[in-house]
């Protein structure tokens, strides 16, 4: 009897990854001085040595850049903090990168909205 799982191992270790992140940077680590952060994924390597967190920022306290730094400079704070959660052999490293995904999108509506604009006025 072979009973399938919904995903693979390594997405659901990913999704514990990034609940966890989310409980510590309420709990345990305050990032709230560089903005509204939140955890949108995580990519984890097969072998779980090494975990790409993406992050978004709302209301941003300073440049993106310094940031990512910042979140990096926090990462083994970070990884102390999951390692007693997260109930697997191997705690991976973390490496935080931004997420630009809702930039994009942002910039994507205004381009629609802007094309809506132009219609508009010629229907007219």
């Amino acid at each position: 009897m072979n009973i399938e799982r919904p995903y693979r191992r390594v997405d659901r270790v990913g999704a514990q990854i990034l609940e966890i992140l989310a409980e510590i940077s309420t709990k345990h680590i305050d990032i709230s001085h560089l903005g509204f952060i939140t955890f949108t994924r995580v990519d984890l390597t097969p072998d779980f040595q090494k975990a790409h967190i993406f992050f978004s920022v709302l209301q941003p306290q300073f440049p993106v850049d310094e940031i990512v730094l910042e979140m990096n400079d926090l990462a083994k704070s970070f990884r102390r903090f999951l390692a007693p959660e997260l109930h697997i052999k191997t705690i991976p490293a973390l490496v935080f990168e931004y997420d630009d995904s809702f930039d994009r999108l942002e910039h994507l509506d205004a381009l629609f909205k802007q094309i809506h604009e132009q219609d508009d006025s010629r229907v007219d």
